[in-house]
């Protein structure tokens, strides 16, 4: 190391030359590192630096050096806090960074004189400075190495927060993880999704550029162009010009450039030059408040610039500093030479640069403030150390190492603004959203918003920017976006590699989307239903017989005319049981018929209102079983007109076995259990329960009882059709035809009319089908009870007339 700084200090151009308000002497040292001038910034073959004085005056880093003297001259007198630091001195040794060389110049000559024994009273204990990311970086390698404690007031690079690479690494400023963040919001904020992002081609915009690429996606932002700005050279102005027609050429409207003051400076000209206007441009920190890059001719014709900017603070004092200490410079520079390690980078005269009278602006006061609170948080970790509560300082020997652990734990007040160090080193200050205004051609910015890191709140407030270009009838915002968004009930179809680029496609029926941004429909719920292009879903109509309903009233009725003729026919019969007519129709058989058929019909009540477990239970055996009875009643009687008319001939005997023996009852009974059986059977292995039909009608629930067609139940219906004998006398009557022919009719007239309204889509219609169904039962029993009984109920009233009038 050693030989490697004497060749650095060999090749410094530079004779010994005086202080000039430079330098400090003090108990405890402070380097602070700051750009005083400007010069070459491209990086030499060889380590060879010039004199720093040879550059352009940096009037920002003339600030930040007289806002580092004053925090020092504040502490010593006791100015804002006499127990700070009591009964010592901070002393400074400053660097002209002046160029990246220098940076790392100031570095070896730092860790030199630590390592030399003959300055043991003078050894620096911290480093304040430098000015930006992609001069820290080598000092806080190898700084940290040594646990020197550095606090940059102005570099931003995230990188710089890893406490592995750069452990010792401290700032003032915020990362720019939290400016990235803060762009990201923004952009979020008016719905610009369709960007293009520029940065520098130095480690903060490269960064910068990286850690929005990786966010931009989780935010639905689409990158339509990026490039890297270069120094402005022969060699890469075409390059620049090509970068400004790509620009246009994506059809972007707003710009992020992510770059440092330097860099945006040599590229903003480009712009200027082919006619941009009316965009939208995004700026970091460095440049947007830089009169660097506001002082460019023509700027004011790009478009409305949003930037990012440090919180600003009130800091009051270091304007009469400035002034009263021009004064001190002068005789400073006569009388204090004082020997310099590296005369290239410390024989600026400040009073030469005082003399000029610069304006501070806002841009340099902020960074001024982070300087004075980077000052105070080395003297307040030197109060811990020193064990300064007491009132008086402890004075001893102070290690560069201690001053880190210190660092770590400071919390302090300070102009009514709270400040420490996080885990990483970086403080807990956010960002103010900075709109450029221009009044008369003369430049100036105006505070629109803030933003605050933790947690993580965007406040703005966009009624006070000024737009330019074409803005939305309906935001008052300009747009940039790629494809509008798409209306609610229509999904996106991407048509390119970017996600913000597609069309538009309405949702199917069934479906349906309320949000904007997705490439899928959203299903209905199954109790739900949409039509195409839905922003909600309708709740499906439950359709069943209520009580009150029209139909049902009607079906009632129906039901009711049943019952009173079966009722009738019945009594009729009973008061004529004995008369020779009533005898050969059956009898009590037909009594038995007629009771089973008022249970049938009394089986139809448990098709009306919502399906219950227990009526969908009963409802099927119930009328199964009943008619069965009736069937069975009507087979006895046919089986014995066979008996009596066409076996009688050939077995004489048959009748008077099957009536002897009980045959008719028997044969009923038995065809009655059979058919209970098979119904508890099918009960218990198959149970019929209310169910929902989702699948006939698209908007609506038919609430029935499930498992009507199973196994079970064409089981109990095959049964329920003994085979009638054939070719007899019975059959062939008009009560028969009569049956048969109602029957077959009227019930196929119910199905063809269900058939030909099933495929309604209203309530009333489908309310028709479910009456079709219910009806079939009721409809049955009166055309076995009007042409089968009613006739025999006739014709013993018939028949008596007929004999009193033959004996009259």
């Amino acid at each position: 190391m050693g030989e490697m700084f004497v060749c650095f200090v060999f090749l410094c151009l530079l004779n010994y030359g005086d202080s000039g308000g430079l330098h400090l002497q003090g108990d405890y040292i402070i380097s602070g590192w700051f750009p005083l001038h400007n010069s070459d910034s491209t990086l030499p073959p060889t380590p060879y630096l010039t004199d720093c004085t040879q550059g352009l005056t940096n009037k920002h880093g003339y600030h930040l050096v007289q806002a580092f003297r004053y925090a020092v001259d504040e502490i010593n007198n006791g100015t804002q806090n006499k127990l700070l630091l009591p009964g010592v001195t901070l002393g400074y040794r400053t660097y002209d960074l002046c160029s990246l060389p220098a940076s790392n110049l100031a570095t070896l000559d730092l860790l030199a004189q630590q390592d030399d024994s003959s300055v043991v009273e003078s050894r620096t204990v911290a480093v304040i400075g430098p000015d930006s990311s992609s001069y820290s970086f080598t000092p806080a390698t190898a700084l940290g190495a040594f646990l020197i404690p550095q606090i940059s007031y102005e570099a931003t690079n995230e990188l710089l927060s890893n406490k592995i690479l750069y452990p010792a690494f401290f700032r003032t400023i915020p990362s720019d993880k939290n400016q990235v963040s803060a762009m990201i919001q923004i952009l979020v904020r008016f719905n610009w999704t369709w960007i293009a992002l520029l940065a520098s081609d130095n480690s903060y915009g490269l960064q910068g550029m990286q850690g929005l690429s990786q966010q931009a996606s989780l935010y639905n932002l689409c990158i339509a162009y990026q490039a890297v700005i270069p120094a402005v050279t022969n060699k890469t102005k075409q390059y620049m010009q090509d970068m400004v027609k790509h620009i246009l050429k994506s059809k972007v409207n707003t710009i992020v450039v992510f770059a440092n003051k330097r860099r945006a400076a040599g590229f903003f000209p480009f712009v200027i030059d082919q006619n941009v206007t009316g965009k939208v441009w995004i700026g970091t920190e460095d440049w947007s408040v830089a009169s660097t890059v506001s002082s460019i001719p023509g700027i004011s014709t790009i478009g409305t610039v949003l930037g990012i900017a440090v919180q600003y603070t009130e800091f009051s004092g270091l304007d009469d500093f400035e002034r009263l200490s021009v004064p001190r410079l002068q005789d400073t520079s006569l009388n204090s030479p004082i020997p310099h390690s590296v005369p290239c980078m410390q024989n600026t005269n400040l009073y030469e640069i005082a003399i000029q009278g610069f304006s501070m602006s806002q841009y340099d006061v902020v960074s001024s403030f982070n300087v004075y609170k980077a000052v105070y948080a080395v003297a307040h970790a030197l109060h811990n150390i020193l064990h300064c509560d007491s009132g008086l300082c402890q004075k001893y020997k102070v290690q560069p190492w201690e001053v880190f652990h210190q660092l770590k734990q400071v919390r302090f007040s300070i102009r009514n603004t709270s400040f420490y160090f996080d885990k990483n080193g970086d403080p807990p200050t956010g960002y103010d959203i900075v709109t450029w205004v221009w009044t008369d051609g003369q430049w100036s910015f105006k505070v629109v918003g803030n933003y605050s890191p933790a947690p993580t709140e965007l406040q703005l407030d966009a009624s006070q920017i000024k737009w330019t270009g074409q803005v939305s009838p309906v935001t008052k915002v300009p747009e940039s976006l790629c494809s509008p968004e798409c209306p609610y009930g229509h999904r996106k179809l991407l048509t390119g590699q970017h996600k913000c680029c597609f069309d538009c496609m309405a949702c199917p029926a069934a479906t349906f989307l309320n949000k904007t941004g997705y490439t899928f429909c959203q299903a209905c719920a199954r109790d739900y239903w949409s039509e195409e292009e839905s922003e909600t879903c309708k709740k499906r109509a439950e359709l069943y017989l209520p009580w009150g309903a029209p139909l049902t009233t009607a079906l009632l009725i129906y039901l009711g005319v049943t019952l009173f003729l079966t009722l009738g026919t019945a009594v009729i019969f009973l008061f004529n049981l004995s008369t020779p007519i009533v005898k050969s129709a059956g009898g009590k058989t037909c009594l038995l018929m007629l009771a089973s058929l008022t249970v049938a019909s009394c089986s139809t009540l448990c098709h009306f209102s919502r399906p219950s477990q227990i009526g969908c239970l009963l409802k099927q055996p119930l009328f199964i079983i009943s008619f069965t009875v009736c069937l069975a009643c009507v087979t006895v009687r046919s089986f014995q007109v066979v008996c009596i008319f066409k076996w009688f001939s050939k077995l004489p005997r048959s009748y008077e076995t099957w009536a002897k023996n009980r045959g008719p009852e028997m044969f009923i009974f038995i065809t009655t259990v059979v058919e209970v059986f098979i119904s508890l059977l099918r009960m218990l292995l198959d149970p019929p329960f209310p169910s929902r039909d989702y699948d006939f009608y698209n908007d609506s629930i038919i609430l029935e009882c499930s498992k009507t067609m199973s196994l079970g139940a064409f089981a109990e219906l095959f049964f329920d059709n003994p085979v009638e004998p054939t070719n007899n006398t019975e059959q062939h009557n008009p009560s028969f035809s009569l049956l048969e022919a109602a029957d077959t009719l009227i019930v196929s007239g119910l199905w063809l009319l269900g058939i030909c309204v099933a495929s309604g889509q209203n309530d009333r219609e489908s309310l028709i089908v479910l009456a079709t169904e219910r009806a079939e039962h009721p409809v049955q029993l009166p055309c076995v009870n009007i042409c089968h009984c009613a006739p025999l109920s006739w014709v013993p009233s018939y028949t008596l007339n007929n004999l009193e009038n033959r004996f009259n």
